[in-house]
C-alpha cells in the first residue's frame, strides 16, 4: 500500500517486515518525555467533536458532517498526515502498532503515567471504526477525496471540499482494508480486556465479522475505493493482511480456527505454512538490521535504515519496534540470533534499535531532532506558524542523512500517524526497562 511514493508498512505477520542496519547508540535522551509527546500527535490528528480533556487546544471540532450524505454517522477517527482526508487503510494499521505498542510494553507505559492517554488514542480510532463497520459486510474506508483535498490547503475545522464516503460491501470487496480493520480491532480488544470487558467483546466481535467479510468476499479494496490508488494503493495485495488479521484474532481470543487458517494459507497467501519457517524469516530480516545478514539492509552514512526517499522514517519507527520486540523475546528465551555473519545476543539487536531512536530523536550528522518539539533543533522551528504539531514524526532525511526544511519539500517534512504509532512501544521500552513478558494484558480463554 502507499501514498503516491508514500509506502505504508502493511505488515503481514507478527515479526516481519521493513528495513534495517547498525549504528552505534548514543545516550542521554529523555525517552518518558518522547513518549508523552509522541502520544500527544494523535490528538492533533483528530477529527470530530473533540472532547473537553483535549490538550492540544489550537485544534477543534472538525468533519462534523461526515457520512451524512450516506445516511450513516462518520464522526470521529484520524487524519492520516497533513490532509483532511480518513483514509481507512492507514488508520487501522496506527491502531494494530499502537495496540501492539501497549500488549508488549503496558507496563512501561502505566509507569511513566502515559497508558491513559495511549489507550484514550486507541479508542479514537476503534470508535470511530464501529461506526465505519454498520453491518456485518459492509465497512467505510474512506471519507473525503485526496484529489479535491489537496487542491485545496485548509485546516480541517474551515474545509470546504468534497466529504464523500466510500465503502467496500460483497460486490466491491476490500480484503485488505477489511483485513487490516480486523487486525486492529482485535489487536485493541486484548488492551482493553479488563479495564473495559464489554467494549473489548465488542471489537472481538467486529473484528470476527471483519475477517469474515474479508475472507469470503476476496478483492483489493483500491478496485472498489478507486480515489485511493493515488495516494494508499494495493501494491502487494490482500493476501498479507489475511494473514495479518488471522494472527491477531488468535492472539485475542485463542480460537485454534485462526492458527490453522495461518498454517493452511500461508503458503498461498504469500507466507509460510510451516511455523517455524516464520521464525526463520524473522531471523532473516533481524540479521539484516544489525549488518550479520547474507543480504544486509542499507542505512545512510549516519547509520539511518534507508528504504526510499519519500517518508522513509515509517520504516525506521517499525523495524526499530520489531528490533525491540524480538530482542526481548530472545532475552526471555536466553537465545541468541543465528546469523550468516555471527551470533547476534539480544542486547546488540536492542542496540541497533536504539540508535535509530536516537537519531530521530536528534543523534545524527545534522544535530536535527525529527521529532516536532524535539530536544535539538527540528522542522520548522525557526518558523512564525502559531501552533506547534508537538510530538510529530516527520518523514525524514534522505539517503546521505540530508534533509530541506521547506513546507513544500512533504516527502521528508510531513508527518503521519503511521510513523508515530511503532514509536510508542520502543519508547516506553527505553524509559521503563525490560521487565519479562508483559502482565499487564493477560490472555484469556474467549472463543468465537
Amino acid at each position: 500500500m502507499e501514498k503516491s511514493a508514500r509506502r505504508i508498512s502493511a505488515a503481514p505477520l507478527l515479526l516481519l517486515f521493513l528495513l534495517c542496519s547498525l549504528h552505534s547508540a548514543f545516550a542521554g535522551h529523555d525517552y518518558g518525555q518522547a513518549l508523552s509527546k509522541s502520544i500527544l500527535f494523535f490528538e492533533a490528528q483528530r477529527s470530530g467533536f473533540l472532547p473537553h480533556n483535549q490538550r492540544v487546544t489550537w485544534r477543534s471540532n472538525s468533519g462534523l458532517n461526515d457520512g451524512k450524505a450516506s445516511g450513516v454517522d462518520l464522526v470521529g477517527g484520524y487524519y492520516d498526515a497533513g490532509d483532511n482526508v480518513k483514509f481507512g487503510l492507514p488508520m487501522a494499521f496506527t491502531v494494530t502498532m499502537m495496540s501492539w505498542s501497549i500488549i508488549e510494553y503496558g507496563k512501561q507505559m502505566a509507569a511513566s503515567g502515559e497508558l491513559h492517554n495511549a489507550m484514550e488514542a486507541i479508542k479514537w480510532g476503534t470508535d470511530y471504526f464501529i461506526k465505519a463497520h454498520p453491518e456485518p459486510n459492509v465497512l467505510y474506508g474512506e471519507v473525503g477525496d485526496g484529489n479535491t483535498d489537496h487542491y485545496c490547503w485548509q485546516r480541517p475545522e474551515d474545509m470546504t471540499t468534497d466529504r464523500r464516503a466510500y465503502r467496500i460491501d460483497p460486490s466491491n470487496p476490500g480484503s485488505d482494508l477489511a483485513g487490516e480493520t480486523a487486525a486492529a480491532m482485535a489487536a485493541a480488544s486484548i488492551v482493553f480486556r479488563h479495564s473495559n470487558p464489554a467494549y473489548s467483546r465488542e471489537l472481538l466481535n467486529h473484528a470476527y465479522q471483519l475477517f469474515d467479510f474479508a475472507d469470503k468476499y476476496r478483492g483489493k479494496y483500491d478496485s472498489s475505493i478507486t480515489v485511493a490508488q493515488k495516494y494508499y494503493r494495493s501494491v502487494s495485495g490482500y493476501n498479507d493482511e489475511l494473514l495479518w488479521a488471522a494472527a491477531w484474532l488468535y492472539q485475542a481470543s485463542n480460537n485454534q480456527y485462526y492458527l490453522n487458517y495461518l498454517a493452511a494459507n500461508g503458503d498461498a497467501l504469500g507466507g509460510t505454512g510451516v511455523f517455524q519457517r516464520y521464525q526463520q524469516k524473522a531471523e532473516y530480516f533481524m540479521c539484516g538490521c544489525v549488518g550479520k545478514g547474507s543480504r544486509n539492509i542499507q542505512k545512510t552514512p549516519g547509520g539511518l535504515i534507508f528504504r526510499q526517499r519519500w517518508n522513509n522514517l515509517q520504516f525506521v519507527t517499525s523495524a526499530s519496534f520489531l528490533a525491540t520486540v524480538y530482542s526481548d523475546y530472545l532475552s526471555s528465551a536466553r537465545k541468541s540470533l543465528q546469523c550468516s555473519a555471527g551470533n547476534v545476543s539480544p542486547s546488540e539487536l536492542f542496540s541497533f534499535a536504539k540508535s535509530q531512536v536516537d537519531y530521530i530523536l536528534g543523534d545524527n550528522l545534522r544535530a536535527t531532532s525529527y521529532m516536532v518539539g524535539g530536544y535539538a533543533t527540528w522542522f520548522s522551528k525557526k518558523s512564525s506558524d502559531p501552533n506547534l504539531l508537538t510530538g510529530a514524526i516527520v518523514g525524514g532525511p534522505d539517503a546521505y542523512d540530508n534533509f530541506a526544511d521547506h513546507r513544500d519539500n512533504y516527502e521528508q517534512t510531513e508527518p503521519a500517524t503511521y510513523n508515530n504509532a511503532p514509536l510508542l512501544g520502543i519508547l516506553a521500552r527505553l524509559g521503563g526497562g525490560h521487565g519479562g513478558y508483559n502482565q499487564l494484558l493477560p490472555g484469556n480463554d474467549m472463543k468465537k
